[in-house]
């Protein structure tokens, strides 16, 4: 179940494809889409990556293929298959107050390592989504000859002018191939993970995403 929240509150509630019909959100724009390997006819050329990855022998590389797909086919081998948000969000979640200005929403992220964090109001909703690429974006940022005062101005603007908008969130129990498809869909890092009422739970990115396919027990994902 996924959900929208915004400056005035929730403003839907429903499945993956009714969130389709919810307009854009705002700033979750991409500049260009960036090829797979496989799409682009360089990607063909062993040449190209043998800087970064040595060839490998093909009977190496055969054996190794068979030895994990009999590692696959192992009915000793123990599996516990993550389909759900809640096995693999990161909780709990660092969240950023909407009275926050930009240099301590920066201050925040940094110290606490983190690339974007859930914007909440006073009662602890969600209302937005903020990443440090967005506080610092060069359009935004003034140019070297500015007035210090412009620097000034800029870092105690309020955190709410420049977040992510209203933004989509997804209840514990989604499956995370449809979180991962709005993560497609939207361009955005990660989505906040809420209760009822929008009280931020956790928070799945990317990241936790792809670890969750790197990792053994793997991701099942034809569960």
């Amino acid at each position: 179940m996924f959900s929208v929240y915004g400056k005035a509150g929730r403003t839907f509630r429903g499945s993956l494809e009714d969130l389709r019909t919810v307009g854009p959100i705002s700033r979750a724009t991409r500049s260009h889409t960036v090829a797979p390997i496989g799409l682009d006819p360089q990607d063909q050329n062993p040449a190209r990556f043998a800087d970064v990855a040595p060839p490998v022998p093909r009977d190496v590389a055969h054996r190794t293929a068979l030895a994990a797909y009999e590692q696959t086919r192992n009915p000793g081998l123990p599996r516990h298959p993550v389909t759900r948000v809640d096995a693999l969000m990161s909780t709990p979640v660092v969240t950023i107050a909407d009275t926050f200005t930009v240099d301590q929403a920066w201050q925040v992220l940094a110290s606490n390592h983190l690339g974007q964090a859930p914007v909440v109001d006073a009662g602890g909703v969600l209302i937005g989504l903020i990443t440090r690429a967005d506080l610092m974006a060069p359009e935004r940022l003034p140019g070297p000859e500015s007035h210090a005062l412009v620097w000034r101005a800029l870092l105690m603007q309020n955190v709410a002018d420049v977040m992510w908008t209203p933004v989509p969130s997804v209840s514990a129990d989604a499956d995370i191939r449809r979180v991962a498809r709005v993560l497609l869909d939207s361009g955005l890092p990660g989505l906040p993970v809420a209760d009822e009422d929008g009280h931020v739970t956790g928070f799945v990115s990317r990241s936790d995403i792809l670890r969750a396919v790197v990792a053994d027990p793997p991701l099942d994902l034809w569960t």
